[in-house]
């Protein structure tokens, strides 16, 4: 076994017969290995609080009162990208009304959630606004140690 040395540090290199160096993996390995991991719901957090602060914050994006890149965390490219076209729609539309952004006042009246496969579960939120009534339906899946929505649809 050979060393290459790192500013002044020693470290062996992997080996085979003939002094080649061993390859560590292939590339198809290595992308494998660092990418998104699913995650049980053992592993997971009760999905509950996340289901409730996520209703609000997309109440609230497409309100106009909060930027969709905060709520990036937790949704996958897919549904991030249909918030953020929803958004700028929503936005369009009181822009040519001549609708003021105001601050929502939405309360979360029930969430439902059901787990069919493990690390998924899939749920209803419904919020009460001063105008009416409306569901949020949500999909969360667990990657990488915690959950990402990876469907959203407000009715």
């Amino acid at each position: 076994m050979s060393t290459t040395s790192h500013g002044g540090l020693s470290t062996p290199e992997p080996s085979i017969p003939g002094g080649r160096r061993r390859r560590i993996g292939n590339a198809r390995e290595i992308e494998e290995f660092f990418a998104p991991q699913r995650t049980s719901s053992a592993d997971l957090p009760p999905p509950e609080p996340l289901l409730r602060n996520l209703t609000v914050g997309v109440i609230e994006v497409l309100a106009g009162v909060r930027e969709a890149e905060q709520l990036a965390r937790w949704l996958d490219e897919d549904a991030f990208r249909a918030l953020v076209t929803r958004a700028n729609l929503s936005k369009r539309a009181r822009s040519a009304r001549g609708v003021p952004v105001v601050r929502p006042t939405h309360r979360v009246m029930t969430v439902r959630h059901s787990s069919p496969a493990d690390g998924v579960v899939e749920a209803v939120t419904v919020v009460a606004g001063p105008a009416r009534t409306r569901a949020l339906a949500v999909r969360l899946e667990g990657w990488d140690g915690r959950w990402r929505a990876t469907s959203l649809a407000l009715l």
